[in-house]
């Protein structure tokens, strides 16, 4: 993509690269005013589609770009938490290459993490690098897994 051509377009990612977050999901995400705009909110079925989210599916969205060390971090918890939930699944978007997007969806920063539920619903959001254990347990309200991993049930999620 061509920065020179949108000035608008270059403010969106100088900003997402400028805010390279390190906030922790800790039980709820962490969220500003803009992000709280989607949050609980059946996301626009073509929308998730141009990401690549699969309708029926709890998804891990993590919007990254390029230059973000803890986008790799997250990439790697991410992954794990799908190996030992495969009913989930991790999908990660370009935010550079997805503009509209990220305004769309008030993602203001990069690694930022939807937890959507199978039918749409961002349930929870989340910037900077969250623990495997607090990924599990933001999915336990949405896959049953999940739940008997955080009750304890399944010791593999240290």
């Amino acid at each position: 993509m061509d920065l020179g051509d949108s000035g608008a377009a270059a403010g969106v990612v100088l900003g997402l690269w400028s805010r390279c977050g390190d906030e922790r999901l800790a039980g709820t995400a962490v969220e500003s005013q803009d992000q709280r705009m989607t949050h609980g909110v059946r996301l626009d079925p073509a929308l998730l589609e141009r990401l690549g989210v699969e309708p029926g599916r709890a998804t891990l969205l993590q919007f990254s770009t390029a230059f973000c060390a803890p986008c790799r971090a997250v990439r790697r918890v991410s992954a794990e938490v799908v190996a030992l939930l495969p009913e989930a699944r991790h999908v990660e978007v370009d935010a550079e290459s997805h503009l509209d997007e990220v305004r769309e969806l008030g993602v203001s920063r990069t690694p930022t993490l939807l937890i959507l539920a199978a039918d749409g619903r961002e349930v929870r959001r989340a910037t900077g690098v969250p623990t495997k254990p607090h990924l599990i347990a933001a999915l336990a309200d949405l896959l049953p897994a999940a739940g008997k991993a955080v009750a304890g049930e399944t010791p593999a999620i240290r």
